[in-house]
């Protein structure tokens, strides 16, 4: 990922954000077949633990101020959408023909993923959507995907309550989990490249308190994958491969020595609500690497035919 790392010389403001929201569940292997690679593979209910403690009280980052002195911005998270696609129905709701909704979200088991992902053709399509193929879509790094290979839709849930009326994202999920196990048992290698979760990451507080800096009121809207099909060059703790790249990328990614072998799941894609200074993107690349992540966002969005009620109200804001 091109945009991940700007230097050795020092993480800016949004790098160590993005650092901070990026989950990195326990890795594990399959059993190795005869002349087959190493499949690594993370648990859906190893990932919700990454979120426990920041869903009580924050996730922390260090924040630069424009005057030289530096706070600790606090951002809470709450589940905002997920979609769950599988080669095989694994794990399926109490009742496969189940329809849960209520007037603020959207939540139901379905195999027919073929509604979803059929895409309407419009005269202000972008260039890259125009190209592609009935029977195909890209994934997050802009490789064709045939149809075949994103599986059958097992779950979607999409969040339209208003922040203050959302419940933690730890208890969110164990509130879905009551109808789809399968947040509980899948596994990133049972998930099919379509699979997906967004976090929505709103300001809470700082500290020392900081009134007058409009930035610290920025909200994030993150895009992660599920899939272990977009993990191969992510895995942390393996030191088989050592070459240049591979250091570099580690280097980037580690706070603290490695322990045990985890996946990290970056964000591929970002939005931004009242991001009205340069508090996040104060050099050419942070700006660079905002314009490309939310980019990545809405093709990603409009490739699977989905309207994500977050993301909607991020773009249109005024800022």
């Amino acid at each position: 990922m091109w945009w991940w790392c700007s230097s050795s010389k020092g993480r800016s403001n949004l790098e160590r954000f993005l650092l901070g929201v990026t989950p990195k569940p326990s890795s594990f292997s399959l059993p190795q077949q005869q002349g087959k690679e190493e499949i690594e593979y993370f648990r859906l209910a190893d990932l919700w633990e990454y979120y426990d403690e920041m869903s009580a009280y924050g996730l922390g980052t260090q924040v630069n101020l424009n005057n030289g002195e530096t706070v600790m911005q606090y951002h809470v998270p709450y589940l905002s959408a997920i979609q769950i696609h599988t080669n095989k129905h694994a794990v399926m709701s109490r009742n496969q023909n189940e329809v849960v909704e209520s007037e603020s979200s959207e939540c139901w088991s379905d195999s027919e993923s073929e509604k979803l992902l059929s895409r309407s053709m419009s005269n202000d399509s972008s260039k890259t959507w125009d190209a592609v193929s009935e029977d195909s879509v890209f994934d997050q790094d802009g490789t064709l995907l045939p149809r075949d290979r994103l599986g059958c839709l097992d779950f979607k849930f999409i969040e339209r309550d208003p922040p203050y009326k959302r419940i933690p994202l730890t208890d969110k999920i164990n509130e879905l989990a009551e109808k789809y196990p399968g947040l509980m048992t899948l596994r990133s290698v049972d998930m099919s490249p379509a699979s997906w979760m967004a976090i929505a990451w709103y300001p809470i507080y700082n500290i020392p308190t900081c009134k007058n800096e409009k930035d610290l009121t920025t909200g994030f809207l993150t895009y992660h994958t599920l899939s272990s099909s977009f993990q191969d060059n992510l895995v942390e703790g393996d030191t088989s491969n050592n070459n240049k790249d591979k250091e570099e990328e580690e280097e980037c990614f580690e706070e603290e020595p490695i322990i045990t072998k985890r996946i990290p799941l970056p964000p591929f894609g970002l939005s931004t609500y009242k991001m009205q200074g340069d508090l996040w993107k104060k050099t050419g690349f942070d700006q660079d690497r905002l314009l490309y992540l939310q980019s990545a966002a809405e093709s990603w969005l409009k490739q699977l035919n989905v309207e994500h009620h977050d993301f909607n109200f991020f773009l249109n804001s005024s800022f």
